[in-house]
């Protein structure tokens, strides 16, 4: 059996989901337009430079989640789902996720941001697992805050490394394991597999793939 992992956000997405959740509740009026869309984009830009400090984006982005009741998100997730995911699905991606699930290997997306955001989104594409961030709930309710390490960084080695353990696996139980991302922040994760591809690749992971004659291919 084989490992695919694939990373989310501006890799089997033609966007970002995270900048895309907070702009979504900004333009229903959830979030104060011009307090919180200056930070979103400032995130943005960290994130893309590789300065992001998560625990402070993650208290940004995991705080609304804790204002609202469950039956609330859900529905503004169903509609975010509608308005600004689906677009975001390229034929090819979806393509390339069948074919990989078609051969029987074992599948999970690896992704930074949050479950309750990331889940639905995996679920659109037939993947069954997802190694994300957990954003923390008590009593059913989200406490805003995030539990455990972050899938960020060198963060995602962490996160999957306890996943396969917790399935009696580990990376070298597979004979090719992939990690398709388009950040040169996913680059721990993706020295760590045996066949590492980039995807729409940012200028500093589209550089150390040729370098190190990883393959580059779009999906848009």
């Amino acid at each position: 059996m084989n490992l695919v992992l694939f990373d989310l956000d501006n890799t089997l997405l033609a966007g970002d989901s995270d900048f895309a959740w907070a702009q979504f509740l900004i333009d229903k009026g959830v979030l104060d337009r011009e307090v919180q869309e200056a930070k979103n984009i400032e995130f943005y830009e960290h994130y893309k430079a590789g300065t992001l400090d998560i625990f402070a984006f993650l208290d940004f982005q995991l705080a609304p989640l804790a204002r609202h009741p469950r039956e609330q998100l859900d529905a503004w997730h169903s509609e975010f789902m509608a308005r600004s995911i689906r677009p975001m699905i390229t034929p090819k991606a979806r393509t390339l996720v069948r074919e990989h699930l078609d051969s029987g290997a074992l599948v999970a997306v690896v992704t930074a941001t949050n479950a309750f955001v990331t889940g639905p989104i995996v679920r659109e594409f037939g993947i069954p697992h997802v190694v994300a961030t957990i954003p923390a709930q008590q009593d059913g309710a989200f406490t805003g805050k995030p539990r455990g390490t972050p899938a960020f960084k060198a963060g995602k080695i962490e996160r999957v490394d306890a996943w396969l353990e917790s399935l009696g696996l580990h990376l070298r139980s597979f004979e090719h394991s992939w990690f398709y991302s388009d950040s040169h922040n996913d680059l721990p994760l993706m020295q760590r597999v045996t066949d590492p591809v980039a995807v729409d690749p940012d200028p500093t992971l589209r550089a150390h793939a040729e370098s190190a004659g990883w393959p580059v291919i779009s999906l848009r």
